[in-house]
């Protein structure tokens, strides 16, 4: 009877917990919608202000607009290893530079 009463009292909790679960993971989603939803309003924003500092109206400013949506961001440029390994040597000399720019060459 103890075995029975504790597996209903488990049972009634887990089945408690599954609308909370569920929940979650919608508002989860719902985060990802708005955030995408955010980064598209902005673009056009942008866009559109973009258009309106050219002074274009009319068709030129929808064709503007329209390729300013479609075009991707360009990637950022990555800064080259020698460059890094360059910059945290900066202020050593000889022996001690070179041993430092080897270390971080080697990526140690």
């Amino acid at each position: 009877m103890k075995n029975l009463l504790a597996f209903l009292l488990a049972s009634s909790l887990a089945l408690a917990a599954a609308p909370t679960l569920a929940t979650e993971k919608a508002a989860d989603k719902s985060a990802d919608k708005t955030t995408a939803t955010n980064s598209q309003q902005n673009k056009m924003k942008e866009c559109q202000t973009q258009a309106g500092e050219k002074k274009l109206e009319g068709k030129d400013r929808q064709a503007y607009v329209n390729n300013c949506l479609k075009a991707k961001p360009e990637p950022a440029k990555k800064e080259s290893k020698m460059a890094m390994c360059n910059k945290q040597t900066a202020g050593l000399k000889g022996d001690e530079r070179s041993k430092a720019q080897s270390e971080c060459m080697k990526g140690g």
